[in-house]
């Protein structure tokens, strides 16, 4: 069987799901392609495991200072080159296209008539999953953006659906250290990270963003965007503070790591995600860089770790025995092996309630 792996590029979130799924995928009989766009080609980084990958400009998100500009994505966006693209990408020879939120393989293979399987966070919302209110037109782009045959929706919790659980690289946490905290906020401006984290100086903070090297700020330290290393910080931290992606989040969740979150402001996925942590009770939620709710959340406890299973060698069999087994069989045999050190608390609503730690 031959496979075109499409990968969102916008975000590590997509990536990072990817290299867990690809290893598993490489051990059965099928042969890998990848097409990645939503980012210029030389911004990716540690890119080993796929190879000589094709790459697009695609279709992605303006955001400014920590919040979605839609006039500017719908915009700055170049939809005569994407449909260009779309023409141009050679997917008859493929029996499969797997997309992972990524428009280009998902349109190409919809005009070509290929099969195809949506494996994302994303698909988990054509499902009855935690919500937020209004966001009509972001929630409309998120089911028309990369349109696939099947969804294969992936969330912390199922929630009496039949999503997945989340499809995370094997990890294991290291000795914590008590006063380390991680922090990955790729759409909020540095100079206001570092201010939000400079007062608090028992605490050891490790910030990723987009610099070129090292730099040590006190007890700050700014570190360049690097998978291994960002992994390896992950392991023994006390906690992290990110966007409201669902990726890292899923890996805090393994890992028993606290969080706090601060979802893109106008972003569907982002806010319903931090209305899923607080209704899981699994994360603290911040419309600002407020410090006063960052001092409470540092002094709380880490969570029980959520030993999620194997789900990428799953998947893996799923897809090169022809998808043979129902979704609802699939997902009920993932999640019956997990001792859930969490519930979902239905009365929670679909209003957030920034401030609330937990």
């Amino acid at each position: 069987m031959r496979v075109l792996y499409g990968i969102q590029g916008t975000g590590n979130g997509h990536l990072a799901r990817a290299r867990a799924l690809v290893p598993a995928l490489r051990k059965t009989s099928i042969e890998l392609d990848f097409v990645l766009s939503g980012r210029a080609r030389e911004d990716y980084f540690n890119m080993e495991l796929f190879g000589d990958f094709a790459s697009y400009d695609g279709l992605s998100l303006v955001t400014e200072r920590g919040r979605l500009k839609a006039w500017e994505t719908v915009t700055q966006n170049s939809i005569r080159q994407f449909m260009h693209d779309c023409s141009s990408l050679d997917v008859g020879q493929y029996d499969l296209i797997i997309s992972d939120f990524e428009p280009l393989s998902a349109w190409a293979a919809r005009r070509h008539r290929v099969p195809t399987v949506g494996i994302s966070h994303q698909c988990a919302f054509n499902y009855a999953v935690p919500k937020v209110r209004g966001y009509w037109n972001s929630s409309l782009i998120m089911k028309v953006f990369a349109p696939t045959a099947m969804h294969v929706g992936l969330h912390w919790h199922h929630f009496n659906q039949p999503i997945l659980p989340p499809l995370i690289e094997p990890l294991k946490s290291g000795r914590t250290d008590g006063n380390k905290i991680l922090v990955y906020m790729g759409f909020e401006a540095l100079e206001e990270v570092l201010d939000f984290v400079r007062p608090f100086t028992e605490y050891k903070f490790v910030i990723y963003a987009r610099v070129e090297q090292e730099q040590q700020l006190g007890h700050l330290t700014v570190k360049p965007l690097s998978h291994i290393e960002f992994h390896r910080d992950l392991q023994d931290c006390f906690g992290v503070i990110s966007n409201a992606g669902f990726e890292l989040a899923s890996e805090c969740l393994a890992l028993g790591k606290k969080l706090l979150v601060k979802p893109l402001a106008g972003q569907f996925e982002q806010l319903s995600n931090a209305l899923a942590l607080q209704a899981l009770n699994r994360g603290t939620v911040i419309e600002t860089l407020n410090k006063k709710t960052l001092g409470k959340w540092l002094c709380k406890p880490c969570h029980d770790q959520i030993d999620y299973p194997d789900v990428a060698t799953a998947l893996a069999q799923w897809i090169e025995s022809g998808r043979e087994q129902s979704l609802e069989e699939l997902a009920d045999e993932l999640w019956s092996g997990i001792d859930m050190p969490i519930s979902f608390d239905r009365r929670f609503g679909r209003n957030l309630l920034p401030g609330i730690v937990s």
